[in-house]
């Protein structure tokens, strides 16, 4: 009787637990909308001298552009694209690369796409978008994930990270998270939050190359 009482007992802080930390999740990425773009250089790149990574201060697109050189390679990582065909982010060196972390039950990222749709509408031809699903398989499973674009009508390149390969290597734990990375595959700027399109527009203007 002691042993099931204990046990029961253990089950319902199990349960707590993970109800906690399901709500602490959720705070974190519901109606978390991005003010700014902070500079590359705080990317968790595995390769980098920590002593060398930057602050994680607010920056302007101006001066974080201005601040490239202190950028650091964006890591590589492996996600999947819809016929399951391994991608990776060092196939499209030499072309600037948006990385967006999203979920389809991720308020903040439902309200960000149509921008991002937009976007690749405007700018596909001289920018990879790497749209990287946060495929769990629980929450997010990849039928889940692909019936939601569909039924959206994206047509940006969505790609799954079921083996949790992008999201470990850039440290993300709330969604959605962006990358804007240059041509030469430096970190140039980063959002955690929903983007609206004048703030995307600014990390655009920032891996662009010149006209």
């Amino acid at each position: 009787m002691h042993q099931k009482r204990n046990l029961l007992f253990a089950l319902l802080g199990f349960v707590i637990l993970l109800a906690g930390a399901g709500t602490l999740y959720n705070f974190l990425s519901a109606g978390r909308t991005a003010d700014n773009l902070v500079g590359g250089d705080t990317v968790p790149a595995a390769t980098a001298d920590p002593a060398q990574q930057g602050s994680d201060a607010p920056a302007d697109a101006d001066s974080a552009a201005d601040e490239d050189a202190q950028s650091v390679q964006a890591p590589d990582f492996t996600v999947y694209d819809a016929d399951g065909e391994a991608v990776s982010l060092s196939d499209f060196a030499g072309t600037p690369v948006v990385l967006n972390f999203w979920a389809s039950w991720c308020g903040p990222c439902q309200s960000e796409m149509p921008d991002f749709e937009q976007a690749y509408q405007d700018y596909g031809d001289r920018v990879q978008f790497l749209m990287v699903n946060a495929t769990d398989g629980s929450r997010e499973t990849v039928d889940t994930a692909a019936a939601f674009v569909q039924e959206q009508g994206y047509t940006f390149p969505v790609y799954y990270d079921t083996d949790n390969d992008a999201s470990a290597t850039y440290g993300v734990y709330a969604l959605p998270t962006t990358y804007f990375i240059g041509a030469d595959g430096s970190a140039v700027a980063r959002a955690s939050g929903a983007l609206d399109a004048e703030l995307l527009q600014k990390g655009l203007d920032m891996i662009l190359p010149a006209a």
